[in-house]
This record gives structure tokens, sequence and C-alpha cells, in this order.
């Protein structure tokens, strides 16, 4: 999501549609090199993903012995997050994308397929066109079968989750379950708010010098076991 400036070919604009937020475009400049921008902005380009790669990295390789595990990637953008995903999940996964904008699933699966090896179209990933808010409140509200062992947010504008929103996303994971954010920049606030709504929170900033990125790590709190009434201590008989 950053933009790696130079010395750079004219660009192109491949393909473009109108969105609420303004006009979003993929544009070309070389045979590999392509931004995806909003009404003018850079979102994201493909010389510079690497924090889009560690934000799936962390979410998702502790699953890698899992049985089953059910993930959620939220925003699809050029598919770098996902590729890292299934780059660590075994064949039995289950990945789930949800995507705002339908134009961007058929960009990855066209003219940005080589940059992922088509992740998109790996037989574990699901593509749904829904907001990822209604997707984690679908699965925080549903049967415990229905929760993720992690949640991947890559969301172009980073952490902007109410306290609810935190709380939401804490009951979507299975215990243990690891909730993974990009943002611009670090922010205090969010980390203390997923704090509060019962997660264990770190942060890394990949990469080295110059403008890097913030992801954040947060892990459900494990399931405590309940203390049996069976191995409590029972009274001491009083002496006659």
């Amino acid at each position: 999501m950053g933009y790696a400036s130079g010395a750079m070919k004219p660009l192109r604009t491949v393909d473009q549609v109108e969105t609420p937020e303004g006009t979003l475009a993929l544009k070309q400049r070389g045979e590999r090199d392509f931004l995806i921008t909003i009404a003018g902005r850079v979102l994201m380009t493909s010389t510079a993903h690497r924090s889009e790669a560690v934000l799936g990295l962390v979410a998702c390789r502790r699953l890698a012995n899992h049985p089953a595990p059910r993930v959620l990637v939220g925003g699809l953008g050029m598919a770098f997050t996902l590729r890292a995903v299934l780059d660590v999940l075994p064949p039995t996964a289950t990945v789930t994308v949800a995507e705002l904008n339908p134009i961007t699933v058929t960009w990855c699966q066209g003219p940005l397929a080589a940059l992922t090896g088509r992740a998109v179209e790996d037989p574990r990933v699901t593509v749904e066109i829904v907001d990822v808010h209604q997707a984690i409140a679908r699965a925080a509200d549903g049967p415990p079968e229905g929760r993720y062992d992690a949640i991947v947010a890559d969301l172009y504008v980073g952490p902007t989750a109410s306290a609810k929103q935190c709380r939401r996303t804490e009951r979507a994971l299975t215990p243990g379950g690891i909730f993974s954010v990009w943002g611009e920049a670090y922010q205090e606030a969010y980390a203390e708010q997923l704090g509060a709504a019962g997660f264990e929170v770190r942060h890394e900033r990949p990469g080295q010098g110059g403008l890097r990125h913030v992801v954040y790590i947060a892990r459900k709190r494990e399931a405590q076991p309940s203390r049996s009434t069976s191995t409590a201590r029972a009274p001491l008989s009083r002496r006659k």
C-alpha cells in the first residue's frame, strides 16, 4: 500500500469503475508494475507489498498443522495478502474473502493474476461480495462451528473499528484465534481497544527505514477451564 517513486514510464488505465468513494482504477506502467487508485489516490502497488504479505503470514502460520482451519480475509486488493495466507495453510483449509468491489476480483483473475500465481482461483478460496464487518457479525452471532481460526483485515483505510466492532471480532474467532490488521501508522488507542475486547495485542512494522506500515496482531485469549467441584478440597472434618 505504499508507492515506489523514481524514473517511471507513463501510466495507462487498464480498467476503472465508479464507486461511492470515487473512481476505482487499475493502472499499469510495465509488465508487472500496477497501481490501484481511488479518486486519484494510490491505494496499493505491485512493487511495494511487504506489509500485506506479513499481514497474512503472522495470522496463519500457526495454522499449518491445523486439520481444517477456517480463515476470513477482509479485502482482496491485489491478492498479495491472500497469497501469503494460502502459502502457509494446509490443503484442507477454507478461506473466505470478503470484498466490496466485484471489479477487484476480475482484476485478480485477469491482469493481476500472474503476480500471485492466480491466488484467487485456488480451490480453497471462496470470494463473497460483502462488507467484511457483515461477515464478522455473521460468525460472531452464529453457531461455534461458524467461527474463524484467523481473521485478516487488509483494508486500505486501516483500522477504524469501534469498541463494539472489536468485541464482535473477538466473538467471531475460535479460542486462541488471530485477528491481524493492516494500518498506515501505529495507533495506541486502537491497540487499547483490542486489548479491552479480550485480545493479547502486539504489532510489527515490516521492512527497514523509510515509510513502514504497521501490522497489528491480536490473539484471542484461550478459554479458561472451569474449576470442577469434584476436585475442590473438601472441608476438614471436626475432631471429636
